[in-house]
């Protein structure tokens, strides 16, 4: 027992900090190592081991990745970059704009995704404006975080907690599309307010990013375009389940006579698979102690039911920011019953790890890429920066969050 607990709390210390101290190992390669861990110290077999791997989450999210990789490739996102950074308007309309494309595209193609293929096509174009790109990454990362909060595939955390809860697509968007949309005017209001008058750049910028040079195929768009409504359509609809649904779309994008496959893959990311595969081992490991059903039936007699929708949400928010929201939502779901509440939990998970990832960089993905890929172009956004907008942002949407939570 105590190896494993040992075994699990150095996993999760590698998931709040972002790497094991003194070796070069990241969140990915912390959560294989711990699993291969378990299974060779003894806590969970081989077997159980496999049987603990949701291949139903892993399917859904594939197929996504490959659905969204396809608008990638095609050149979809660099036209929708450039399109939108072109428009002839102010930077506080243009900052609006931003939002609303990242939390549209969010919603339905997966924020990390979007997040990643966009971020240097934006500091491109900013950049080529004399705008300053800071306000403008910040409230990309932040509408990309919050927007998906709305939807069952906006995120992997929400295709989880919905797998968890059993939830349909219509159940997990009524139960949160709301919240998500309202949390987009108070990222607008927030970054418009502390950016007044800094909407450009004091000083050049170190390094120019430059807008890689890719035709939009409209052939393939159109084809990803219908794929993707046809996909979204069947999630709707509910009558076949979520996992299949992705995975055969992401087939038909495949078979292509246009766009190579390997291409398409390599949208694909491995290393969030691997992370997620590696924190269910783990998880169930731990599991098989007994130590986490006890620790659960010690809270709810002091007061705090995880399967309290408010005490969820709360959980859900400081967890996220200190293991990351992925971590945090395979930590609580296993113990989630929802009986006639799994609406309301559902909601309540998807809001408090969504909103709280825009507290602070590491507190998401969508943060680190939208950082890195910035210091790489030389606009630097550091930690302060980044806080300065992002605590207001997130306290205000958990506020939000928080009521409708209680009267839902």
């Amino acid at each position: 027992m105590y190896t494993t607990l040992i075994i699990f709390f150095i996993v999760y210390l590698v998931m709040g900090v972002g790497k094991l101290p003194a070796f070069n190992v990241d969140r990915t390669g912390a959560a294989i190592v711990g699993a291969l861990a378990m299974i060779v110290v003894g806590s969970i077999t081989p077997q159980a081991a496999w049987n603990a791997i949701d291949y139903r989450t892993l399917g859904l999210l594939f197929g996504l990745m490959i659905v969204s990789g396809a608008f990638t490739v095609s050149g979809f996102y660099a036209w929708a970059a450039n399109k939108v950074a072109g428009l002839p308007i102010s930077p506080t309309a243009l900052l609006a704009v931003f939002i609303a494309v990242s939390a549209g595209l969010s919603s339905l193609l997966t924020n990390d995704v979007v997040v990643l293929s966009m971020t240097p096509l934006l500091i491109s174009v900013a950049l080529a404006r004399g705008l300053n790109p800071v306000p403008f990454l910040l409230a990309f990362c932040f509408a990309a975080n919050s927007g998906a909060a709305g939807t069952l595939i906006g995120s992997p955390q929400n295709m989880i907690a919905a797998q968890s809860l059993d939830l349909s697509f219509n159940e997990f968007m009524m139960a949160s599309g709301i919240p998500a949309l309202l949390s987009l005017p108070i990222i607008w209001c927030i970054i418009a307010w502390q950016y007044r008058g800094k909407w450009t750049l004091e000083r050049p910028a170190t390094q120019t990013a430059t807008t890689p040079n890719i035709e939009l195929d409209k052939v393939e768009t159109t084809k990803a375009i219908i794929i993707a409504s046809a996909v979204i359509i069947a999630l709707v609809v509910d009558i076949w389940p979520q996992e299949l649904v992705a995975l055969a779309g992401a087939g038909i994008l495949l078979v292509n006579r246009s766009l190579s496959s390997k291409d398409v893959l390599k949208q694909v990311d491995g290393n969030l698979l691997l992370l997620i595969i590696g924190l269910f081992i783990c998880n169930q490991a731990l599991s098989n102690t007994g130590l986490p059903q006890s620790l659960f039936d010690w809270l709810r007699e002091v007061g705090i039911n995880v399967n309290d929708p408010l005490s969820l949400f709360f959980a859900g928010s400081l967890l996220s920011d200190v293991v990351g929201n992925n971590p945090a939502v395979m930590l609580l779901s296993p113990y989630l019953h929802p009986e006639n509440n799994a609406e309301s939990l559902g909601a309540a998970i998807a809001l408090g790890t969504g909103f709280s990832s825009n507290l602070i960089i590491f507190g998401s993905l969508a943060g680190i890429i939208v950082v890195e890929q910035a210091a790489s172009c030389g606009i630097k956004i550091t930690f302060g920066a980044f806080a300065k907008s992002g605590v207001p942002v997130t306290l205000l949407t958990l506020l939000m969050a928080g009521i409708w939570v209680v009267f839902l």
